[in-house]
């Protein structure tokens, strides 16, 4: 029998699909790049990274962060694209409206969907998007999004509109969906009840419900969430199943999250790993 790298008896298979996340780094390995890949890795796809910051981090929140350069990441991103190739991206913090607008100018020549999470303040309530980015949000990132997934608070920062109950939460999606994405998941986490979350086009509406965790450990949920969208679009789902299936994936992450450090603990993206049957 033939050896492969030096493996007897391993052949050479076909890559996994690939997803490109395009994201900050999180030191503490809660959220951002790092919460990505491991999602991506979770989930049977091949994750790949454009880094667009760094922060310092850890559970008690964000002590510094530095973005890097437009051309470093335009760099980074067409290194993988042109050669390796992406059925799917996901952008996370992008920190300011230059690399907005770069990162946008990119997805849009990238025939891969693209899910958005427009992140905007971390877990721990830390600025990662400068005030002066929200409008190159709306009319340059959103329009080329396949899903944007924001939160209550990334709403109201990004549409005015403020959601206090279910019932609102059309009117957060509207309003959101008049910036150009195709869906909209609007991410109910924050009001009380069960955790519930609206993906809509406009006219085709999906409900998704979960028990609410009795949990403070939830640092990298919407990173999480999204990655898990991008994954499940990269592996040709449509849209209702990658979200529903991401939903589901999210839900257990959050029910396995631990304490870290002196804060807020990660969700655990290798829960699955975990479970006994």
């Amino acid at each position: 029998m033939s050896a492969v790298g030096g493996v007897s008896g391993v052949g050479v298979r076909g890559a996994p699909p690939r997803v490109l996340t395009v994201a900050g780094s999180d030191s503490g390995g809660g959220a951002g790049i790092q919460a990505d890949l491991k999602t991506m890795l979770a989930l049977g796809v091949h994750g790949m990274s454009v880094l667009t910051a760094v922060t310092a981090q850890n559970s008690l929140g964000v002590q510094g962060a530095w973005e890097l350069p437009v051309e470093a990441v335009r760099a980074q991103y067409r290194s993988v694209v042109d050669d390796i190739g992406v059925q799917a991206v996901k952008t996370g913090m992008l920190a300011s409206a230059e690399l907005v607008e770069a990162v946008a100018e990119l997805i849009a020549g990238t025939d891969a969907p693209a899910v958005v999470d427009p992140v905007g303040v971390s877990k721990h309530g830390d600025s990662l998007l400068a005030a002066s980015a929200l409008d190159s949000v709306r009319t340059k990132l959103l329009p080329v999004a396949t899903v944007a997934t924001p939160n209550l608070d990334e709403v109201a920062q990004l549409t005015g509109v403020r959601v206090e109950s279910e019932g609102e939460m059309r009117r957060a999606a509207a309003a959101v969906l008049s910036y150009g994405p195709k869906w909209a998941l609007i991410k109910g986490g924050h009001l009380s009840g069960d955790a519930i979350d609206l993906l809509t086009d406009g006219s085709d509406e999906h409900w998704l419900r979960a028990p609410r965790l009795d949990t403070r450990h939830t640092h990298g949920t919407g990173c999480t969430l999204a990655s898990a969208i991008a994954s499940g679009l990269a592996k040709g789902e449509g849209v209702p199943e990658a979200v529903a299936a991401a939903k589901e994936y999210v839900t257990g992450a959050i029910a396995g999250g631990f304490a870290l450090g002196g804060g807020i603990g990660p969700v655990d993206h290798g829960w699955r790993f975990r479970v006994r049957s």
